[in-house]
């Protein structure tokens, strides 16, 4: 990028930094002075106000390249900005992230990555980097200070990010270790691709009988699918076979029983979970079919959770105040807590059936087949490796409690998951 100057020939870059750092460097008392002061100079023309545009996008894609570096990845920019600041500030950050991975290829950017940057539309729809301010305060109805002073204040947060356990590759790293190389999802095993049309059947029934038979059928293919994986796998302990990792977002309300739900479905897969709760995800760490599998079947089981959870209402005392949040924190720890115990059945029923021979394939049909002795060490090593995985990933892990202060709530929620149709629907995000 060349060097953009603006008011006395000084480059728009460092005039950002200028202002941020000023912002970063403030007494909390005297920040929105600072901030105003900031927002002003840099807005207070119009005619250098395009070139102030290249250079934010300029001191952006070094923000962003640095973030990439110390662990971060779109979706959990997203996620903070989402929960801490406000739309705009949203929109500009999936802006300056489309702009920054204008720099990458595709062929260097995992298949997540490459999934986040679609789920967030970050793309770049302005015409030369000197139209991006203007297009962007025209699009959004906003003018410039009120512009430059969102900018600045999403810099600030960001900038203030710490280091935090890297689960893939930053953009140009090598993707291959522990991740499926980077490209859409057509070229997935096609087992997937049928668990993904059984639960889009289940999903558009009317019909809840109809819709457990379905996704009962979609986990079972899941259990098969990550049984075939490890039997592949053996005799060939290569890099490409080591666990990986994802985030999910676990949000308030409620975030706790959240977890603990991710965490139900994750051990059922195999997988572990630690909960970041200061920045409202969880990493997931496993061989990546069950990463797959525990990505799909959690969003589906809060989504139904949340569903039966607004349907059993709201609840009051005696003395008519309200009681509902204690009722639904209690709704949805004994959700999970059952949801496990279901889980747990459906993984070991399976994995008994799969060590005697019966094998389902593909198309959702069974042959029995000789049974395999190595199944079962297979599958204890991998959980091995994954435990391994976590404790090197993080060292220092604490467990925490989450309290039930509603019986109702407790009974409400373990009928609520009695009922549930064991199903991912589609893409969803603790540590001591």
């Amino acid at each position: 990028m060349g060097r953009v100057t603006g008011e006395n020939g000084e480059p728009t870059v460092e005039q950002w930094e200028r202002a941020l750092g000023a912002l970063l460097g403030a007494p909390a008392r005297q920040a929105d002075r600072v901030l105003d002061g900031g927002a002003s100079l840099l807005a207070a023309s119009a005619e250098r106000w395009p070139a102030y545009g290249r250079g934010l996008l300029g001191l952006a894609d070094r923000s962003l390249g640095s973030l990439w570096s110390r662990g971060w990845r779109p979706a959990d920019l997203a996620r903070l900005v989402r929960r801490d600041l406000s739309p705009v500030h949203q929109a500009l950050l999936t802006d300056l992230v489309a702009a920054e991975a204008r720099r990458h290829s595709p062929a260097t950017l995992d298949r997540r990555w490459q999934e986040q940057l679609r789920e967030l539309g970050a793309e770049a729809w302005w015409d030369g980097d000197e139209r991006f301010l203007p297009g962007f305060a025209e699009r959004h109805r906003l003018d410039r200070f009120a512009l430059a002073t969102a900018a600045l204040e999403l810099l600030a947060l960001l900038a203030r990010l710490p280091v935090i356990t890297p689960v893939g590759p930053a953009p140009g790293g090598d993707h291959r270790v522990g991740h499926r190389a980077a490209g859409p999802l057509p070229g997935e095993p096609r087992m997937l691709s049928r668990i993904r049309a059984l639960l889009a059947k289940a999903e558009s029934t009317e019909y809840p009988q109809e819709a457990e038979a379905l996704t009962a059928k979609a986990q079972q293919l899941m259990a098969q699918h990550s049984i075939d994986e490890a039997l592949l796998a053996v005799g060939r302990p290569d890099a490409a076979a080591a666990p990986g990792a994802l985030r999910i977002g676990v949000e308030n309300p409620y975030e706790g029983p959240k977890a603990m739900l991710l965490d139900a479905v994750a051990a059922a897969n195999r997988c572990r979970v630690v909960w970041a709760k200061e920045f409202s995800f969880c990493t997931v760490i496993g061989f990546d079919p069950d990463l797959d599998a525990v990505e799909l079947l959690y969003t589906s089981l809060l989504v139904q959770a949340t569903a039966a959870m607004q349907q059993a209402g709201s609840r009051q005392h005696l003395d008519g105040a309200s009681r509902t949040r204690a009722f639904r924190q209690s709704f949805l720890v004994s959700y999970a807590a059952r949801i496990r115990e279901r889980l747990t059945e459906a993984t070991e029923r399976t994995t008994r059936e799969a060590a005697a021979g019966r094998h389902l394939n593909d198309d959702g049909t069974a042959e029995q087949r000789l049974p395999d002795t190595r199944l079962l060490p297979a599958l204890a090593a991998r959980e091995e490796q994954v435990d391994s995985a976590t404790e090197r990933m993080f060292p220092k892990l604490t467990s925490q409690r989450v309290r039930v202060s509603d019986g109702e709530g407790w009974a409400a929620g373990r009928a609520a998951a009695d009922r549930a149709a064991l199903q991912p629907r589609r893409r969803l995000g603790r540590r001591g």
